[in-house]
């Protein structure tokens, strides 16, 4: 599925601040709040192990509660609202007692209900053991706060005193550092990629779950943010092509952990793993004259073998090899290595799995160039106008890198658009490689190159 975009040292101060936000939400004070506001006086939090206290503890209008984004103060603060109100993970947990998760569950013959097994709520809900947990919250409450930014027991009274600096809830009080891009990233495709003991595999996909596409910026544009980006100074930041920046940085870390995610499957479980194909190459129809695919021939492979999944390297690529082309030269060979053995179903794990750990290891060497990259207006239109220039490659690499190369032209155009102002022709051009993504058994690669070209030539 492709996403698209929709138009406590508690000082005095802290303590009122925290009895003030229950006494807003008309809410009293629970034990563990009044255990915080002792412990933080007494220099024992930072000792304490981190647990959960669920999305409840950030819920007041004083806190991260309030109807309307404030602009006198360090965040929003309504950030609890946003979430609860449109953002989808609030529901994580509601879609596994739906018909479709209802389903999936009695096809994997799981011996609980979706919703109360772990495989499923440990991407669905902040699912912990009791022991984790600093209070009783209710599993429904779905993907939540902490999910993302860790368990607040140690920094949910530190966070809220004035003089809280991000970096010290992080060093001291572990908070997970969602400012910084990568890490950002490495969060999101725990779920949205996999992670160990975390896995969306063949067998769940013909179950009926959906397969895991990703984006940086795309997704964040429809999570809806929560948050004001921020310069390093603190200072909301103005620069339009911020989103160039995620796209490529999420683009470098996902390619990352793509590849560690195979080493993983090479080592042990099911081989070969189907979900790291192109999944559209086998689930579309075989018969008639009209195949694109036998037209275009198997070029490095057998008819029949499924090609590797390349998506998260086609659209990468472009900006990798003007980071950094020598390493990217490295990085495109070790990764038709991995192709090429994928493709063909090796039976040697060990030769995957360390050709897929060699090629996690470039791309993570190329993270810190893409992140300290320069990032303007003359570069997104020279990534723009080569991906276009490159519509028939993309294309023939089938639907998921399709998906891909309509969220990264959206994102980029976004982006440029931001610095330069619109141009009517391009929207208009890349909302016809969106339908033609629509619809993954449907996908036409030659439809899909002709239109990417006619988006190349709208580009200023």
């Amino acid at each position: 599925m492709v996403w698209r975009r929709v138009r406590i040292g508690c000082t005095g101060l802290s303590v009122a601040l925290i009895m003030g936000a229950y006494a807003a939400s008309c809410q009293t004070p629970d034990r563990h709040l009044l255990y915080l506001l002792r412990v933080a006086s007494a220099g024992e939090i930072q000792s304490a192990p981190p647990k959960y206290v669920g999305p409840g503890s950030c819920s007041a209008s004083a806190c991260h509660g309030s109807i309307r984004p404030r602009s006198a103060t360090k965040v929003l603060q309504n950030e609890y609202s946003t979430w609860i109100a449109s953002d989808k993970h609030a529901h994580g947990y509601k879609a596994l007692t739906e018909p479709l998760g209802q389903r999936i569950g009695a096809i994997l013959k799981l011996p609980q209900p979706a919703e109360k097994s772990q495989r499923c709520l440990i991407c669905h809900a902040v699912s912990v053991a009791p022991a984790e947990q600093a209070r009783e919250f209710d599993v429904a409450e779905g993907v939540s706060c902490e999910s993302c930014h860790g368990p607040a027991s140690l920094w949910l009274g530190p966070h809220i005193q004035p003089t809280a600096k991000h970096s010290e809830m992080v060093e001291k009080f572990h908070l997970y550092d969602n400012k910084d891009l990568v890490k950002r990233t490495e969060k999101c495709l725990t779920c949205h990629l996999g992670a160990p003991g975390m896995s969306v595999d063949h067998e769940l996909i013909a179950a009926g779950h959906p397969d895991l596409t990703f984006e940086l910026d795309s997704f964040t544009a429809v999570e809806p943010p929560h948050w004001v980006e921020k310069n390093p100074d603190g200072s909301a930041s103005a620069d339009p092509l911020f989103g160039v920046k995620a796209w490529a940085v999420g683009q470098a870390v996902e390619l990352q952990q793509s590849m560690m995610r195979l080493s993983r499957r090479a080592k042990s479980g099911p081989w070969p793993e189907f979900s790291e194909m192109d999944c559209m190459t086998c689930h579309h129809a075989l018969t008639g004259p009209g195949s694109w695919r036998q037209q275009a021939g198997f070029e490095g492979h057998r008819p029949g073998d499924p090609p590797y999944n390349i998506s998260r390297y086609v659209l990468f690529k472009h900006f990798a090899a003007e980071v950094d082309p020598r390493l990217n030269d490295q990085l495109a060979a070790e990764t038709a290595r991995v192709s090429a053995l994928v493709t063909g179903m090796s039976a040697d794990r060990a030769a995957v799995e360390a050709t897929a750990n060699h090629a996690a290891e470039l791309a993570g060497r190329m993270i810190a160039g893409i992140r300290d990259a320069s990032y303007d207006a003359a570069r997104t239109q020279r990534l723009l106008h080569s991906i276009a220039a490159d519509a028939d490659t993309i294309a023939l690499h089938g639907e998921r890198t399709a998906e891909q190369a309509t969220m990264t032209v959206d994102a980029l155009y976004i982006a440029e658009a931001k610095a330069n102002g619109p141009t009517p022709a391009t929207r208009q051009a890349i909302d016809g490689l969106f339908q033609l993504v629509n619809n993954p058994s449907a996908y036409n690669g030659p439809q899909f190159a002709a239109q990417l070209k006619k988006v190349g030539s709208t580009l200023r």
